[in-house]
């Protein structure tokens, strides 16, 4: 039956075989009006045998458990009768009461038993066993029950999202549903996660004025949020207030009005910057000031460090065997002297030879220096180039949630610094002004601070522009690697990839060396020719093994996007086998074999070494894994990424993905033997030269364009890069005293 063909379901608890107390996510048997027992899962908090359901979903087959009901929403009722209230306490529904106190309690109360424990206490501690302080714990679990069901089915009624009640019940507790009603809008919190569309839908269905206060409040918050997730530390007072108006229909004095109002109870936070009235969250505001005045404190310092540079060189090349450029050499006067130093440059300019130089200096003098990167597989690929132990920033940091697990805090930070006298920054154009801010805090006063990347490249996924910004501000001593070295003339991945960023249309017709193209104008031809690639052809006539492999897509959607994508590369690379076990999830089915990855950061997930002689917490957006095995017993599926082996329970499974093919956004930091591009025609926001640059420049040892080359020559023509407001570059500035 198709999934949005909602039917009706209802029957009484039998047992409940798995839940989740986080997210309230439940397995459960439940006997029919027909005396049959049906699989049901869905979001049921606290449930337990004996309570009657009301459920609205759709019937579908698992591949292990079997004919299921996916239920969408619930109403729930209460046991009734003497019996099914025994049944329902003996089940283990309140904390405190077994067995033997649910025969105690139903014996005396009977039908009332419920309506006791909720309202009455002092009553249960008048039988005999049952003292007033364990009656006032069983009342107080049975009240958190039922408030979290009253929560959930009001939310439920107007079709909202269960596990929105569950984070509402968490942050406010008994007080959330009536929260709730006075103020819809506290749905679209950061905290609770649900969307303004969500919030408006409840309060709009509750009669809320379109113009209230909450209402354009909300959507101004609203605005500013959702467009940190497009880059923006900050958005200018007029758009803003415009925006808000196309969203909700209201008037600009409204919006201007609301503006106002936030700002003077902290929830934004206006200031004039870069010639413009910018209006920002709290937390980017703060983030962006601090980081410009610690980089701007930094720049302004200068080393003491009074070592013979010329000898230290000669030592470190008759150590290495190595002979210095003297552009090497520079680069190596220029960190010896600054606090803060930037390198920046395209492929094969010799960055990984500054850090490998600039490392040995630090060593040679003693410092205690730290290395990391942004994501995990650019922190394995420093620690490959150098030798050395790199760490991502989170795991520097020792990232973790807070107590109430819903906003990333770390540990390391101005009041617990890193141990160290120098921090190498690789792959810096992917971090935001939140990460960096972090990082900078954690920082000694006088450690340095040495920032690598491509300029070029994307910029972060999260707010701001950091590395450019800081490059633009000219404040920063920067050293600009242009030069291509010897060893890498005669790559054309190299040549074509500082084509492409110069806006030249490279030959592409030319198939040779590590280059090539293979000219498909269908994208389902491009699909086939994928799999080919992955499945035969590269492993068979060039010997690299599919997991040297990694395609790359500009999106997500369509013929060509990832999802397709990897529902083809999963079919040829891990098809279906009796050997193999799989968990249907979504739209996704996950098979033991599967290539995976997270897709968000999760701080707290356990993970051990394959010789489980090391453990750890913490797996991080963009880590990349396979499946080993499924359990669909435990109902949990071990993944091992680069040998941190994680265990996820199904309900889980939302953080991850297939990642035979991934956006080329994905991708940064990363880097593939061979990278195989998938080209097609998609949104002009992703058909852009630093998209293709980016993609390009992930292939060490071979790339292989799919599609139709004139999607390139389009994509090198389209040098629009979205502009991200914020105001770090003119911080700079201004703190530094330039012009």
């Amino acid at each position: 039956m198709d999934q949005q063909e909602l039917i009706e379901l209802s029957g009484t608890v039998d047992s409940v075989i798995y839940k989740n107390e986080a997210n309230g996510y439940t397995v459960l048997r439940l006997r029919d009006g027909d005396d049959q027992r049906v699989t049901v899962v869905g979001c049921f908090p606290y449930a337990a045998p004996g309570e009657t359901m009301l459920l609205t979903g759709f019937w579908s087959t698992h591949s292990v458990h079997g004919r299921q009901f996916k239920a969408e929403f619930a109403q729930r009722l209460m046991p009734s009768g003497a019996k099914a209230i025994y049944e329902y306490l003996a089940g283990g529904a309140v904390r405190g009461i077994g067995p033997a106190t649910a025969a105690l309690l139903v014996d005396r109360f009977g039908d009332k038993t419920l309506e006791v424990l909720e309202r009455s206490p002092e009553q249960l501690a008048a039988i005999k066993g049952i003292s007033a302080a364990k009656a006032e714990q069983m009342s107080k679990s049975f009240r958190s029950q039922a408030g979290v069901r009253r929560l959930m089915e009001y939310v439920c009624s107007f079709g909202l999202r269960p596990v929105l009640a569950m984070r509402l019940y968490k942050y406010y507790g008994p007080e959330a549903l009536e929260l709730l009603r006075n103020n819809p809008y506290i749905l679209a919190a950061a905290h609770i996660g649900g969307s303004f569309a969500e919030a408006d839908t409840l309060a709009m269905a509750e009669g809320v004025d379109s113009r209230s206060r909450d209402r354009i409040d909300a959507a101004v918050v609203f605005e500013l949020a959702h467009n940190s997730g497009n880059g923006h530390c900050f958005i200018p007072r007029d758009k803003l207030a415009a925006a808000t108006c196309q969203l909700i229909g209201v008037e600009a004095e409204d919006a201007e009005e609301s503006i106002d109002r936030l700002a003077e109870n902290g929830r934004l936070v206006q200031e004039e910057a870069a010639g413009v009235l910018a209006c920002y969250l709290p937390e980017l505001y703060e983030a962006e000031k601090d980081a410009a005045e610690r980089l701007a404190r930094m720049c302004g310092k200068k080393s003491r460090q009074r070592a013979d540079l010329p000898k230290l060189i000669g030592e470190l090349e008759s150590r290495l065997g190595i002979h210095y450029a003297q552009r090497q050499k520079e680069t190596l006067r220029l960190a010896l002297e600054n606090q803060l130093l930037v390198i920046t440059g395209g492929p094969g300019t010799g960055k990984t030879t500054s850090i490998r130089a600039i490392l040995a200096l630090y060593d040679r003098l003693g410092y205690k220096t730290l290395l990391t990167a942004p994501t995990g597989r650019a922190a394995k690929r420093m620690t490959e180039l150098t030798g050395r132990e790199a760490a991502t920033v989170h795991r520097l940091l020792e990232a973790k949630f807070d107590e109430d697990g819903e906003k990333v805090v770390f540990s390391k930070n101005e009041k617990d610094r890193l141990d160290c006298d120098a921090v190498i920054l690789d792959e810096a154009s992917m971090v935001d002004i939140t990460l960096m801010d972090a990082l900078l805090r954690a920082m000694p006063p006088e450690a340095r601070l040495l920032m690598v990347g491509d300029a070029d490249q994307l910029p972060s996924v999260g707010p701001g522009n950091v590395f450019s910004a800081i490059i633009r501000s000219g404040t920063v001593q920067t050293v600009r690697l242009t030069e291509i070295f010897r060893q890498n003339e005669g790559s054309r991945i190299v040549r074509n990839a500082h084509m492409i960023n110069r806006g030249e249309h490279p030959d592409l017709s030319e198939n040779a060396g590590d280059f090539f193209r293979l000219r498909r104008l269908e994208a389902a031809g491009s699909v086939e020719t994928i799999a080919e690639l992955c499945a035969v052809r590269l492993p068979g006539k060039m010997g690299i093994p599919p997991q040297d492999i990694q395609v790359l897509t500009p999106t997500r959607r369509g013929e060509l996007g990832t999802a397709n994508l990897n529902k083809r590369l999963q079919a040829a690379l891990n098809p279906p086998s009796k050997e193999k076990r799989e968990k249907a999830f979504g739209e996704a089915v996950f098979r033991e074999g599967d290539r995976v990855m997270q897709i968000r950061n999760n701080y707290d997930i356990l993970w051990r070494n394959a010789a489980n002689t090391l453990t750890g917490s913490g797996i991080y957006n963009g880590d990349i894994g396979r499946i080993l095995s499924i359990d669909p017993d435990a109902e949990t599926v071990t993944v091992d990424f680069d040998g941190r082996i994680a265990y996820y329970g199904f309900d889980a499974l939302i953080e991850l993905e297939h990642a035979w093919a991934m956006t080329v956004h994905k991708a940064q930091g990363s880097e593939y033997r061979a990278v195989i591009l998938a080209l097609g025609q998609s949104s002009q926001m992703l058909l852009t030269r630093d998209v293709l640059y980016t993609a390009v420049t992930r292939a060490k040892e071979l790339l292989i364009l799919v599609g139709d080359d004139r999607t390139a020559y389009q994509m090198i023509d389209n040098f629009r890069q979205t502009k991200r407001y914020n105001a770090l570059r003119y911080r700079l500035r201004k703190l530094c005293g330039a012009s």
